[in-house]
């Protein structure tokens, strides 16, 4: 496995409707590296986004879908994903302000 640097470990994060619902209850979700730890994944979020302290974190690794382009089958790219739980009295991530 290679040295992953916190600065990569995030790549971006995950705006969709359950994630922006799941903002209320300070919980963060993020497309990571997929050979990030748990522990990576925490230390990353508290360096990159001040005031932040990571309670837990949660992540969960996606397959590829099988993509179909005439009669060639592949599959696109496999997944990571981290829902990060900050504590009750860390500062809200201001990445997400406003949306």
């Amino acid at each position: 496995m290679a040295d992953i640097k916190y600065y990569d470990v995030i790549l971006k994060p995950v705006l969709t409707e359950k994630s922006m619902n799941a903002m209320a209850e300070k919980k963060y979700t993020f497309l990571v590296h997929p050979e990030a730890t748990k522990a990576q994944v925490k230390e990353a979020v508290e360096k990159m986004f001040e005031g932040a302290k990571v309670a837990k974190v949660n992540t969960l690794n996606q397959d590829g879908k099988t993509k179909r382009r005439g009669m060639t089958y592949g599959k696109t790219a496999k997944t990571k994903k981290a829902i990060v739980q900050l504590t009750a009295e860390s500062a809200d991530i201001e990445l997400f302000e406003g949306l």
